[in-house]
């Protein structure tokens, strides 16, 4: 049983109007590593699906393992691994559905074009800068556990990203209530990758009308101090010093941000 096979269980036995674990299936489809199969093998940043005309429109098949995908082909097939978001991002629009683990998992299942466009399209929406001033913190209320499982389960990818997060309820001076994260002595330009990982953990919490603002503070600033003393710490792993590097692999299609894939 991978990952998702135990979040598509979860999204199966979910009751009538609980959302929850649909939305956390979405999430790690999204967060995961998928072997998408190709047509041909890839060529720089180019990649060609291979698309499966089935009765309920063209789909593009993915696994969440290179052995299922053996196990569906039989034989040795081209194909890119990617992290499902960019997948996503990259089928948008074009009418083509995700078939995830077909007949080779307990996730098998067909995502049809409008959820592949939905998952983007979420995927898309980042966190919106503003101003407030923090007037004082407290401990922060019930909050629900998917949004603290999902802050563990995104700042556990965060490594070396800060050196931790503290989440407290706070008020502001104009009367404003809600609760803040704040990053703790991050790396000089990890922030937008931290306050996004913040604002999908909150997104596919299930948190109807949620709102949690996100900061970043150095850890001998007041606020820092001040949310320490009553604020949810969450540690993020410590990346170990490693040797020399070595000179740099090549990186497959997909893998640097920087460099996203073209479907052809």
């Amino acid at each position: 049983m991978t990952p998702l096979d135990l979040a598509y269980e979860a999204m199966a036995a979910a009751r009538d109007g609980d959302d929850t674990p649909r939305l956390q299936f979405y999430e790690r489809l999204a967060d995961g590593e998928m072997i998408l199969m190709l047509e041909t093998e890839a060529e720089g940043g180019n990649l060609t699906p291979r698309v499966f005309d089935l009765e309920d429109g063209p789909v593009v098949l993915i696994f969440d393992n290179e052995e299922r995908l053996g196990a569906f082909t039989g034989i040795p097939v081209p194909y890119a691994a990617l992290p499902g978001r960019v997948i996503a991002g990259l089928l948008a629009g074009q009418g083509i559905g995700l078939g995830i683990n077909l007949g080779v998992a307990p996730s098998s299942m067909l995502l049809p074009p409008f959820a592949v466009d939905w998952l983007a399209e979420t995927l898309a929406h980042g966190p919106e800068a503003t101003e407030a001033l923090p007037e004082r913190f407290e401990i922060p209320r019930a909050l629900p556990a998917a949004l603290i499982a999902g802050l563990e389960a995104k700042l556990a990818r965060a490594g070396g990203l800060a050196a931790h997060a503290l989440l407290a309820a706070v008020h502001y001076r104009d009367g404003r209530q809600g609760h803040m994260l704040a990053f703790i002595d991050a790396t000089p330009g990890a922030q937008e990758a931290l306050a996004r990982a913040a604002a999908e953990a909150l997104t596919f919490s299930g948190i109807e009308a949620g709102e949690m603002d996100v900061t970043f503070l150095a850890g001998s600033e007041p606020a820092a101090e001040a949310m320490a003393q009553v604020g949810r710490r969450f540690e993020l792993p410590v990346q170990v010093a490693d040797a020399p590097p070595a000179p740099a692999a090549p990186q497959g299609p997909g893998m640097n941000p920087d460099k996203p894939p073209r479907l052809r």
